[in-house]
């Protein structure tokens, strides 16, 4: 299938909402965005069933698996296998064929970068390997019971207890293994409040999970302390972490990229910040903004995907 939401080449196991009306350049009233968003869940689910993993080697043997959910990156070598996200658990038979032709090294450690099913789903059937699975803190308490994010109208179940988080940090983090130190950090409140980096340091490699989508508008998860705010201050970080050598992986999109995208993504935030926050302090409401297409300028590079322009106006102007 040749379309912009195709989902090998995005890598984000997603039906889209509303894929031919964003396609066309029509725009969504705000409940009619909220309406598109129902069921995404179960459509992301079925897609993660059928959809093929495709490989990436990148150097310092890491490889990015591209096609469960987010963008998941594996460290390999003789101490085994580092993951970073889990991706959806339908993908198994998929990923464990892409595992196997990474190499025969078992998997040792599993990060998730937070919580969301997309990235930390796939924990049910890995944990069956013997990872230790790392997270932040706040992974770990989403995960435990019942999370309900209100832009999906959706109520996730807790994972089972052996596919949680054990080794959870709260700040920073250092891990060491085939001969490369991995680096976490916190951002703080950001797409979530549960995100963090990892930084594979001596290939210069940055996995920002869910804080950068490559070519796409983010969903921003207010539900579980996520803003518009805070994902500008994380793609701040990003920036500070990065030279131009660095190879870039986001939680979604391209799965390879680099500085200049990471800048473009952070400046596309900071304008449609200002643009809905003038709108909203001139006493427009939420309709009024959507209608005014505060984000049209950046609708071509980054409305094709699944999060509509009006949705993310939705989002905006949820922390502005």
């Amino acid at each position: 299938m040749s379309t912009p939401f195709n989902l090998s080449r995005r890598g984000f196991c997603l039906c889209c909402v509303s894929a031919s009306v964003v396609a066309a350049g029509t725009w969504l009233t705000p409940r009619q965005a909220f309406a598109e968003a129902l069921g995404i869940v179960d459509r992301i689910k079925a897609a993660a069933a059928t959809t093929p993993i495709t490989l990436h080697r990148l150097r310092g043997d890491v490889t990015i698996l591209e096609g469960s959910g987010g963008n998941v990156a594996v460290l390999n070598g003789r101490d085994g296998k580092v993951l970073v996200d889990a991706g959806i658990a339908a993908s198994r038979p998929q990923m464990e064929t892409a595992l196997a032709a990474i190499g025969p090294a078992p998997v040792t450690h599993l990060i998730n970068t937070h919580w969301h099913f997309d990235h930390a789903n796939g924990n049910e059937w890995l944990r069956e390997l013997g990872p230790t699975i790392l997270a932040h803190e706040n992974t770990r308490k989403h995960l435990i019971a019942v999370q309900r994010v209100e832009d999906w109208d959706y109520d996730f179940q807790p994972l089972s207890t052996a596919a949680l988080p054990t080794d959870l940090m709260t700040d920073e983090r250092t891990l060491a293994a085939n001969g490369t130190s991995l680096a976490l950090r916190h951002y703080g409140p950001a797409h979530t409040d549960s995100d963090i980096s990892v930084h594979f340091k001596e290939p210069d490699i940055l996995h920002t999970g869910d804080t950068f989508w490559n070519g796409a508008y983010p969903f921003i998860d207010y539900s579980t302390g996520g803003s518009i705010d805070g994902s500008i201050r994380a793609a701040d970080a990003n920036l500070a972490l990065t030279t131009d050598r660095t190879i870039i992986i986001p939680g979604h999109g391209q799965p390879i990229s680099n500085r200049l995208e990471l800048q473009g993504f952070r400046d596309m935030l900071v304008q449609a910040r200002a643009n809905v926050s003038a709108l909203k302090k001139n006493n427009y409401s939420l309709e009024a903004i959507v209608a005014a297409k505060p984000t049209a300028a950046f609708d071509p590079a980054w409305g094709n995907f699944v999060i509509s322009p009006a949705l993310f106006t939705k989002l905006v102007y949820e922390g502005v």
